[in-house]
C-alpha cells in the first residue's frame, strides 16, 4: 500500500502505451502513452510555478480527459488535489480557498473574472485556466515543458487529495485522503469486481467526486482498460455505447432514466459484464425492474468521501435488493448502540469502519477528527445500519436523519421502503419536522408515477397502517414532481427539512 498511487497505476498500463485509454464522444482518442506524457507535462508545469510536495491544487473545471491528466499530474508531483464541484458559487469557493490555502487554482475561462478576485482575497498566488478541449493558460505552460518526469516518491500516509464533504449542517469539512487510502481501495475493488483483460468502462460520472474519480478512473487505469469518457448522463448516449462496453458505473438516477427509455433491451446489454450502482440508495423496485428488463442484476455497493468503498454485493453470489453487501477485504465493520456497544445482529445501530481505505482526518479540524474516531481507530460513518444473518449490510439512514417522534425512534428508510411499494408511487423521502406535541412529526414527500395521479394522502396512510406501527405513520404527506438531489443523486433532505419545517 506504500508509495505514490500513480506508480501503482502506471506500472499496470506502461506496457500498453499504444492502446486506447480514453475515447471522447466526438472520437478523440488518447493512448496510455498520452496519459503518461500529458500528466508528466502537468507535473512539470506545476513544479515550475514553485509548488512543492504537499501543496494544494484547487480545481474547478468541466469534465474532460485534460482534467484527468491534471489530477494525475498532481499525483506525480506529490501535490494534493482539491476537486471542486462545478456547481459551487463564488461564496463557496471563497471558503474552500481560504480553508485549503492552495498554491494554485485551475478553473474554466468563464470563471476567471470572479476567480481572480477571490484568489487575490485569499492569497492564492496563481489562477490558471483549463477548458474541456485542453486549451487555456495551463495548457500553454504544459506545452513548454518536458513530457518526462520522475514520479515523486510519496509515503503511504502522504496526502493525495482533500475532498470537502457535502455536510448538511455546519461548515464543509475537508477529508484528507492519502495515497495509501486510494491504493488500498483500488486494489480491493479491482479484485472484488473481477476486472479482466478486455474490459471497457462506460464513464458518465463527474470527476469531482469519489465515485467518478477514485472508483471509476482508478479501476480502469489500474486494469489498463479503455474508458468511454463522456460529460453527459443522457440515456440515449449511454444506450448507444452499452453494446461497446463491459462495465458501467452509475447512480440510481442513471438507472431510472435508462428504464424510462424504450431503447433499453437485453440486446443493448448483451456484451455488458457488470452494472454497478452507488452514491445514493437504489430503490428495490429499480433493482427488480432493471433485472427483469435487461437480464442483468445491478451490483450495489456502499462508500463515502472519507473512506472510499466499504462494502459491496458479490460479483459471484447473490446480490440482494436493498442491501449494500458485505465488507470488502481489508475493511472491518462494527454496528454499535448509543453507548458504543455492539448491537445484536439484525438490530439497527451506528455503523463504524476501519481499514487502510479510511482517511486520516479532517483538514485543520483536529477536534472534529477526534470526535469521529473511536479509541481503537474506527471511524463513525454517521450512517445507521443493520446486518443480516448472512452478513449483508443494509443502510437504514443517516444518524442525523433519525426521527424521534413522541419518544419513539423512527428510521426514515423503513417508512420510505413501505411507501415506495405502493402502486402509483415512484419514490419518497421521509423527514422529521418540528411538532409541538411529538417533538418531531414524521413527514413524507412523495413523487407519483405518471399513472399514479389517484394516489393521495389518505390512500398512502391506509396502506401503511398494515405494515407500520402507528407512531411511524406520516402525520403529513406532500406531493412533488421531483425530489431535490445533489450532483451524485443523493436526496438533499436538509433542503426538504428547510422547506417543510413549518408543516404541522
Amino acid at each position: 500500500m506504500t508509495g505514490n498511487l500513480f506508480t501503482h497505476l502506471q506500472r499496470r498500463f506502461a506496457a500498453r502505451a499504444d492502446d486506447t485509454a480514453i475515447e471522447e464522444r466526438e472520437g478523440t482518442v488518447f493512448s496510455f502513452g498520452d496519459v503518461a506524457c500529458q500528466s508528466a507535462r502537468v507535473a512539470n508545469a506545476l513544479i515550475g510555478l514553485g509548488l512543492h510536495p504537499g501543496d494544494r491544487v484547487a480545481v474547478q473545471v468541466d469534465k474532460s480527459p485534460h482534467a484527468l491528466f491534471l489530477y494525475l499530474g498532481c499525483l506525480r508531483a506529490g501535490l494534493v488535489f482539491l476537486p471542486l464541484n462545478t456547481a459551487y458559487q463564488p461564496r463557496e469557493i471563497d471558503y474552500f480557498l481560504g480553508d485549503a490555502t492552495p498554491g494554485v487554482i485551475v478553473c474554466s475561462g468563464a470563471r476567471t473574472a470572479w476567480m481572480l478576485e477571490t484568489a487575490r482575497q485569499q492569497g492564492v498566488p496563481h489562477v490558471l485556466t483549463l477548458e474541456a478541449d485542453g486549451t487555456g493558460t495551463l495548457a500553454e505552460i504544459c506545452n513548454a515543458t518536458s513530457d518526462k518526469q520522475t514520479v515523486h516518491p510519496c509515503g503511504g500516509d502522504d496526502l493525495a487529495a482533500i475532498l470537502y464533504t457535502s455536510g448538511t449542517t455546519g461548515r464543509p469539512k475537508g477529508a484528507m485522503i492519502s495515497h495509501k487510502n486510494l491504493t488500498a481501495n483500488c486494489l480491493s475493488l479491482h479484485d472484488a469486481w473481477g476486472w479482466r483483460d478486455g474490459d471497457i468502462l462506460l464513464h458518465v460520472l463527474p470527476i469531482f467526486h469519489v465515485h467518478g474519480l477514485f472508483v471509476a478512473c482508478h479501476c480502469a487505469l489500474y486494469n489498463a482498460s479503455k474508458m468511454y469518457f463522456f460529460d453527459t448522463a443522457d440515456s440515449d448516449v449511454i444506450i448507444d455505447y452499452l453494446p461497446r462496453s463491459t462495465v458501467f458505473m452509475g447512480v440510481p438516477t442513471h438507472y431510472t432514466r435508462l428504464l424510462d427509455n424504450p431503447r433499453l433491451t437485453p440486446e443493448t446489454c448483451r456484451g455488458m459484464r457488470l452494472f454497478i450502482s452507488g452514491s445514493a440508495p437504489l430503490l428495490e423496485q429499480t433493482f427488480y425492474d432493471f433485472r427483469k428488463r435487461t437480464g442483468h442484476t445491478i451490483l450495489e455497493r456502499y462508500g463515502m468521501t472519507e473512506t472510499g468503498m466499504n462494502t459491496s454485493n458479490p460479483l459471484n453470489g447473490e446480490r440482494i435488493a436493498g442491501t449494500v453487501g458485505k465488507a470488502l477485504p481489508g475493511v472491518k465493520l462494527r454496528i454499535v448502540d448509543e453507548d458504543g456497544l455492539p448491537v445484536t445482529r439484525g438490530d439497527v445501530g451506528a455503523l463504524l469502519v476501519k481499514g487502510d481505505n479510511v482517511f486520516s482526518g479532517y483538514w485543520r479540524m483536529p477536534e472534529k477528527t477526534d470526535e469521529e474516531f473511536t479509541a481503537d481507530g474506527y471511524f463513525a460513518t454517521g450512517d445507521l445500519a443493520r446486518e443480516t444473518e448472512n452478513g449483508y449490510i443494509t443502510i437504514v439512514g443517516r444518524d442525523k436523519d433519525l426521527i424521534i417522534s413522541g419518544g419513539y425512534n423512527v428510521y426514515p428508510k423503513e417508512v420510505e421502503l413501505c411507501i415506495d411499494e405502493i402502486p402509483g408511487v415512484r419514490e419518497s423521502a421521509v423527514i422529521g419536522v418540528p411538532h409541538p406535541d411529538f417533538g418531531e412529526a414524521v413527514t413524507a414527500i412523495v413523487v407519483r408515477d405518471p399513472d399514479g395521479r389517484d394516489v393521495d394522502e389518505q390512500r398512502i396512510v391506509d396502506d401503511l397502517r398494515n405494515s407500520l406501527a402507528k407512531f411511524k405513520l406520516p402525520k403529513t404527506i406532500h406531493f412533488v414532481d421531483e425530489l431535490p438531489r445533489n450532483a451524485m443523486g443523493k436526496v438533499q433532505k436538509n433542503l426538504l427539512r428547510q422547506r417543510y419545517e413549518s408543516a404541522r
